[in-house]
């Protein structure tokens, strides 16, 4: 992974983390990036004040997707492979019990109020998770592009 000096938009130094990362989330705070290892079963945090890596997290298979609460508290991490979203504490990047939400996770949106995440998987559904508890909810079973924006704009709210 190759990080970007916001203000001049120049390349440093890249920093060595786990195989294929497909994907990056910021805490809130910005001291904390969280790459998505797609290649193994790793999401690695780095120190963005360093640019060190630390101590990679173990998830589900295929972490390709991941996103952050508003509160920096959970990151949630989905597993492309296994069909699952796993929710890491950020205070101690501990892994949470994996939350199965259907066919190969691609993207995860969080509102803006933190109370839940929306998952999209398999390319045409929706399955939305209560943060507060770490449940699925009732997934769509298939979005047209009109059930997409709906999504994006309750999102937004």
């Amino acid at each position: 992974m190759t990080p970007i000096a916001s203000g001049t938009n120049t390349p440093g130094t890249p920093i060595t983390v786990g195989s294929n990362p497909e994907a990056v989330a910021i805490t809130p705070d910005g001291r904390t990036a969280y790459t998505a290892n797609e290649g193994g079963t790793k999401v690695t945090p780095i120190a963005t004040a360093t640019n060190t890596p630390g101590t990679p997290i173990t998830v589900g298979s295929g972490p390709d997707a991941i996103a952050i609460t508003p509160y920096g508290q959970t990151a949630y991490v989905g597993n492309y492979t296994n069909g699952t979203v796993t929710p890491i504490a950020i205070a101690t990047n501990t892994p949470g019990t994996p939350i199965t939400v259907g066919s190969y996770p691609q993207a995860i949106a969080i509102t803006p109020n933190g109370q839940t995440a929306y998952v999209v998987h398999n390319g045409n559904a929706v399955t939305p998770i209560d943060i507060a508890t770490n449940t699925p909810e009732t997934p769509s079973q298939s979005c047209s592009q009109n059930t997409q924006s709906k999504t994006t704009n309750r999102i937004e709210e």
